[in-house]
Protein backbone atom coordinates (compact mmCIF):
# COMPACT_ATOMS: atom_id res chain seq x y z
CA UNK A 1 0.00 0.00 0.00
CA UNK A 2 2.27 2.79 1.38
CA UNK A 3 5.99 3.62 0.83
CA UNK A 4 7.45 6.59 2.48
CA UNK A 5 10.64 7.88 1.19
CA UNK A 6 12.88 10.14 2.49
CA UNK A 7 16.09 11.14 0.99
CA UNK A 8 18.73 12.20 3.54
CA UNK A 9 21.81 14.32 4.05
CA UNK A 10 23.64 15.08 6.86
CA UNK A 11 20.58 15.48 9.35
CA UNK A 12 19.85 12.98 12.16
CA UNK A 13 16.69 11.35 11.06
CA UNK A 14 15.88 8.94 13.90
CA UNK A 15 13.44 11.02 15.68
CA UNK A 16 11.25 11.33 12.48
CA UNK A 17 12.01 7.74 11.02
CA UNK A 18 10.49 5.92 14.97
CA UNK A 19 7.49 8.49 14.97
CA UNK A 20 6.48 7.27 11.30
CA UNK A 21 7.16 3.54 11.98
CA UNK A 22 4.93 4.57 15.17
CA UNK A 23 1.94 5.32 13.00
CA UNK A 24 2.41 3.00 10.39
CA UNK A 25 2.21 -0.27 12.22
CA UNK A 26 -1.01 0.93 13.66
CA UNK A 27 -2.32 1.55 10.06
CA UNK A 28 -4.31 -1.31 8.92
CA UNK A 29 -2.72 -1.84 5.46
CA UNK A 30 1.17 -2.56 4.87
CA UNK A 31 3.77 -0.21 4.87
CA UNK A 32 7.29 0.19 3.92
CA UNK A 33 9.90 3.27 5.46
CA UNK A 34 12.87 3.93 3.10
CA UNK A 35 15.38 6.16 4.05
CA UNK A 36 18.42 6.84 1.96
CA UNK A 37 21.70 8.59 2.55
CA UNK A 38 22.95 10.69 -0.48
CA UNK A 39 26.50 10.67 0.41
CA UNK A 40 26.02 12.13 4.05
CA UNK A 41 29.28 12.56 6.03
CA UNK A 42 30.07 9.10 8.35
CA UNK A 43 28.51 10.63 11.68
CA UNK A 44 25.17 11.04 10.32
CA UNK A 45 25.68 7.40 8.60
CA UNK A 46 26.47 5.83 11.67
CA UNK A 47 23.19 7.86 13.88
CA UNK A 48 20.84 6.76 11.27
CA UNK A 49 21.96 2.88 10.38
CA UNK A 50 20.07 2.13 13.73
CA UNK A 51 16.76 2.77 12.07
CA UNK A 52 17.51 -0.78 10.46
CA UNK A 53 16.52 -2.70 13.71
CA UNK A 54 12.64 -1.23 13.11
CA UNK A 55 10.35 -3.96 11.29
CA UNK A 56 9.54 -2.19 7.71
CA UNK A 57 12.57 -0.16 7.82
CA UNK A 58 15.65 0.19 4.70
CA UNK A 59 18.19 2.12 5.50
CA UNK A 60 20.62 2.61 2.39
CA UNK A 61 24.08 4.53 2.54
CA UNK A 62 25.32 6.05 -1.34
CA UNK A 63 28.63 6.79 -2.36
CA UNK A 64 28.09 9.12 -4.34
CA UNK A 65 26.16 12.52 -3.72
CA UNK A 66 23.11 12.17 -6.59
CA UNK A 67 21.01 15.19 -6.07
CA UNK A 68 17.43 16.15 -4.88
CA UNK A 69 16.41 15.10 -7.79
CA UNK A 70 17.86 11.36 -9.01
CA UNK A 71 17.82 10.31 -5.02
CA UNK A 72 13.80 10.78 -5.32
CA UNK A 73 13.40 8.53 -8.61
CA UNK A 74 16.36 6.31 -7.04
CA UNK A 75 14.05 5.67 -3.97
CA UNK A 76 10.54 5.17 -6.37
CA UNK A 77 12.66 2.18 -7.53
CA UNK A 78 12.88 0.86 -4.47
CA UNK A 79 9.68 1.02 -3.56
CA UNK A 80 7.75 -2.39 -3.46
CA UNK A 81 3.81 -0.65 -3.15
CA UNK A 82 1.89 1.42 -5.32
CA UNK A 83 1.31 4.62 -3.26
CA UNK A 84 4.59 7.15 -2.84
CA UNK A 85 4.93 9.03 0.04
CA UNK A 86 8.42 11.62 -0.42
CA UNK A 87 8.87 13.99 2.47
CA UNK A 88 12.12 16.13 3.32
CA UNK A 89 14.35 14.67 6.32
CA UNK A 90 14.71 18.01 8.35
CA UNK A 91 10.99 17.66 8.90
CA UNK A 92 8.63 16.59 11.57
CA UNK A 93 4.74 15.48 11.03
CA UNK A 94 2.69 17.35 13.15
CA UNK A 95 -0.37 15.28 13.71
CA UNK A 96 -0.36 11.94 15.58
CA UNK A 97 -2.32 10.65 12.68
CA UNK A 98 -0.26 12.44 9.87
CA UNK A 99 0.02 8.64 7.70
CA UNK A 100 -3.52 7.91 8.50
CA UNK A 101 -4.63 11.74 6.93
CA UNK A 102 -3.06 10.51 4.28
CA UNK A 103 -4.69 7.08 3.89
CA UNK A 104 -7.91 7.99 4.19
CA UNK A 105 -8.22 10.60 1.55
CA UNK A 106 -5.85 8.24 -1.28
CA UNK A 107 -7.58 8.29 -4.64
CA UNK A 108 -5.98 6.87 -7.99
CA UNK A 109 -4.37 9.19 -10.21
CA UNK A 110 -4.22 12.10 -7.67
CA UNK A 111 -1.37 13.89 -5.83
CA UNK A 112 -2.05 14.61 -2.35
CA UNK A 113 -0.24 17.36 -0.82
CA UNK A 114 -0.03 18.21 2.80
CA UNK A 115 1.99 21.67 3.24
CA UNK A 116 4.59 22.71 5.56
CA UNK A 117 4.81 24.60 8.46
CA UNK A 118 7.75 26.30 11.29
CA UNK A 119 7.53 26.52 14.84
CA UNK A 120 4.89 28.78 15.91
CA UNK A 121 8.15 30.72 18.38
CA UNK A 122 10.60 32.62 16.52
CA UNK A 123 13.58 31.38 17.04
CA UNK A 124 15.54 33.26 19.77
CA UNK A 125 18.94 32.51 17.93
CA UNK A 126 19.22 35.69 15.24
CA UNK A 127 21.25 33.81 12.24
CA UNK A 128 17.80 31.24 12.43
CA UNK A 129 15.45 34.00 12.64
CA UNK A 130 15.24 35.01 8.52
CA UNK A 131 14.71 31.24 7.35
CA UNK A 132 12.20 31.26 10.01
CA UNK A 133 10.55 34.50 9.10
CA UNK A 134 10.40 33.74 5.24
CA UNK A 135 9.10 29.93 5.68
CA UNK A 136 6.55 31.39 7.85
CA UNK A 137 5.38 34.52 5.83
CA UNK A 138 5.57 32.69 2.09
CA UNK A 139 5.72 28.64 2.61
CA UNK A 140 3.41 28.08 5.39
CA UNK A 141 -0.34 28.63 4.27
CA UNK A 142 -3.46 26.03 4.45
CA UNK A 143 -5.40 24.18 2.17
CA UNK A 144 -7.48 26.64 1.37
CA UNK A 145 -4.85 29.09 0.42
CA UNK A 146 -3.00 27.05 -1.62
CA UNK A 147 -5.59 25.35 -3.39
CA UNK A 148 -6.35 28.71 -5.28
CA UNK A 149 -3.30 28.32 -6.87
CA UNK A 150 -3.14 24.22 -7.23
CA UNK A 151 -0.14 23.54 -8.69
CA UNK A 152 2.14 27.01 -8.32
CA UNK A 153 1.47 25.97 -4.46
CA UNK A 154 3.04 22.35 -4.89
CA UNK A 155 6.44 21.65 -2.67
CA UNK A 156 7.83 18.38 -2.66
CA UNK A 157 8.38 18.45 1.13
CA UNK A 158 5.45 16.57 1.63
CA UNK A 159 3.50 14.81 -0.63
CA UNK A 160 1.87 11.29 -1.56
CA UNK A 161 1.31 9.92 -5.30
CA UNK A 162 0.42 7.05 -6.96
CA UNK A 163 3.29 5.03 -8.05
CA UNK A 164 2.34 5.26 -11.50
CA UNK A 165 1.77 8.91 -11.50
CA UNK A 166 4.96 9.34 -10.39
CA UNK A 167 6.72 6.91 -12.90
CA UNK A 168 5.27 9.04 -15.84
CA UNK A 169 6.79 12.01 -14.97
CA UNK A 170 9.71 11.62 -12.38
CA UNK A 171 12.09 14.38 -11.55
CA UNK A 172 14.48 16.21 -13.88
CA UNK A 173 17.72 15.08 -13.23
CA UNK A 174 19.54 17.54 -14.98
CA UNK A 175 18.94 19.66 -12.29
CA UNK A 176 21.95 18.70 -10.38
CA UNK A 177 22.60 21.56 -7.86
CA UNK A 178 19.64 23.08 -4.72
CA UNK A 179 16.43 24.62 -5.73
CA UNK A 180 13.35 24.59 -8.02
CA UNK A 181 13.22 20.79 -8.66
CA UNK A 182 9.27 21.32 -7.38
CA UNK A 183 8.73 23.95 -9.74
CA UNK A 184 9.52 21.84 -12.85
CA UNK A 185 7.84 19.13 -11.03
CA UNK A 186 4.65 20.83 -10.48
CA UNK A 187 4.18 22.17 -14.02
CA UNK A 188 4.76 18.70 -15.85
CA UNK A 189 1.85 17.39 -13.17
CA UNK A 190 -0.12 20.48 -15.01
CA UNK A 191 1.02 19.51 -18.05
CA UNK A 192 -0.39 15.74 -17.63
CA UNK A 193 -3.47 17.72 -16.18
CA UNK A 194 -2.69 15.71 -12.91
CA UNK A 195 -4.90 16.13 -10.18
CA UNK A 196 -3.43 18.11 -6.87
CA UNK A 197 -5.71 17.94 -3.35
CA UNK A 198 -4.14 20.11 -1.15
CA UNK A 199 -4.90 18.79 2.74
CA UNK A 200 -3.92 19.73 5.84
CA UNK A 201 -1.65 17.56 6.67
CA UNK A 202 1.75 19.32 7.49
CA UNK A 203 5.32 18.45 8.01
CA UNK A 204 7.32 20.99 10.16
CA UNK A 205 10.56 22.35 8.65
CA UNK A 206 12.66 21.97 11.68
CA UNK A 207 16.08 22.21 9.83
CA UNK A 208 16.70 25.72 10.00
CA UNK A 209 19.37 27.12 8.59
CA UNK A 210 21.99 29.92 9.04
CA UNK A 211 21.11 33.47 7.14
CA UNK A 212 23.99 32.94 5.16
CA UNK A 213 23.56 29.47 4.38
CA UNK A 214 19.73 30.60 3.92
CA UNK A 215 20.51 33.34 1.40
CA UNK A 216 23.49 31.23 -0.71
CA UNK A 217 20.39 28.32 -0.91
CA UNK A 218 18.37 30.82 -2.45
CA UNK A 219 20.70 32.02 -4.90
CA UNK A 220 21.83 28.61 -6.20
CA UNK A 221 17.72 28.06 -6.45
CA UNK A 222 17.86 31.35 -8.93
CA UNK A 223 20.58 29.93 -10.62
CA UNK A 224 18.45 26.79 -11.18
CA UNK A 225 15.33 28.78 -12.10
CA UNK A 226 16.89 30.65 -15.10
CA UNK A 227 18.24 27.08 -16.41
CA UNK A 228 14.18 26.18 -16.03
CA UNK A 229 14.21 29.20 -18.22
CA UNK A 230 16.12 28.96 -20.75
CA UNK A 231 16.05 25.06 -21.11
CA UNK A 232 12.20 24.53 -20.15
CA UNK A 233 10.59 27.18 -21.34
CA UNK A 234 9.37 28.34 -17.87
CA UNK A 235 8.37 32.42 -17.81
CA UNK A 236 5.10 33.74 -16.36
CA UNK A 237 4.30 30.97 -13.97
CA UNK A 238 7.23 32.13 -11.72
CA UNK A 239 6.40 35.43 -9.94
CA UNK A 240 10.23 36.27 -10.13
CA UNK A 241 10.59 35.35 -13.70
CA UNK A 242 7.65 37.84 -14.82
CA UNK A 243 9.34 40.50 -13.22
CA UNK A 244 12.44 39.87 -14.57
CA UNK A 245 10.56 39.63 -18.12
CA UNK A 246 9.02 42.54 -17.43
CA UNK A 247 12.13 45.14 -16.61
CA UNK A 248 13.83 43.68 -19.43
CA UNK A 249 11.08 44.64 -21.97
CA UNK A 250 10.71 48.27 -20.10
CA UNK A 251 14.78 48.06 -20.68
CA UNK A 252 14.91 48.30 -17.04
CA UNK A 253 17.88 45.51 -16.15
CA UNK A 254 20.72 47.96 -15.61
CA UNK A 255 18.64 50.75 -13.47
CA UNK A 256 17.59 47.98 -11.42
CA UNK A 257 21.26 45.91 -11.62
CA UNK A 258 23.02 49.43 -10.75
CA UNK A 259 20.36 50.10 -7.63
CA UNK A 260 21.18 46.26 -6.50
CA UNK A 261 24.30 46.59 -6.71
CA UNK A 262 25.00 49.77 -4.35
CA UNK A 263 22.25 48.45 -1.88
CA UNK A 264 23.57 45.06 -1.67
CA UNK A 265 25.41 45.49 1.65
CA UNK A 266 22.08 47.48 3.04
CA UNK A 267 19.96 44.60 1.51
CA UNK A 268 21.85 41.96 3.19
CA UNK A 269 21.69 43.88 6.90
CA UNK A 270 18.01 44.23 7.10
CA UNK A 271 17.23 40.43 5.52
CA UNK A 272 19.83 39.13 8.44
CA UNK A 273 18.21 41.16 11.31
CA UNK A 274 15.61 40.54 13.70
CA UNK A 275 13.38 42.66 11.02
CA UNK A 276 13.50 40.97 7.41
CA UNK A 277 11.26 42.92 5.31
CA UNK A 278 10.40 40.00 2.12
CA UNK A 279 9.54 42.72 -0.13
CA UNK A 280 13.15 43.40 -0.25
CA UNK A 281 14.24 39.76 -0.31
CA UNK A 282 12.24 40.31 -3.41
CA UNK A 283 14.14 43.01 -4.74
CA UNK A 284 17.28 41.19 -4.07
CA UNK A 285 16.81 38.01 -5.70
CA UNK A 286 15.81 40.23 -8.80
CA UNK A 287 18.15 41.77 -8.43
CA UNK A 288 20.39 38.49 -8.29
CA UNK A 289 19.06 36.94 -11.24
CA UNK A 290 19.94 39.78 -13.55
CA UNK A 291 23.48 40.16 -12.49
CA UNK A 292 23.70 36.45 -12.83
CA UNK A 293 22.53 36.62 -16.24
CA UNK A 294 25.18 39.41 -16.79
CA UNK A 295 27.45 36.91 -16.13
CA UNK A 296 26.18 33.92 -18.19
Amino acid sequence: MLSILIPSYNFDVRKLVHQLHQQGISLTVPFEIICIEDASLQEYVELNQTINALSFVTHQVLSNNLGRSKIRNYLATKAQYDYLLFMDCDSMPVSEAYLSNYIVQIQPNQLLYGGRCYQEEAPKDLTLYFHWHYGTHREQSTAKARQKNVYQSFMTNNFLIPKNVFQSIRFEESLTQYGHEDTLFGLALQQKKIPIQHIDNPLEHIGLESNYVFLKKSELAIQNLYTLHTKHSVHKEIKLLYFFLQTKRLYLHYPVLLLYIFTRSFLRKNLFSRHPQLTLFDFYKLGYLIQWTKKH
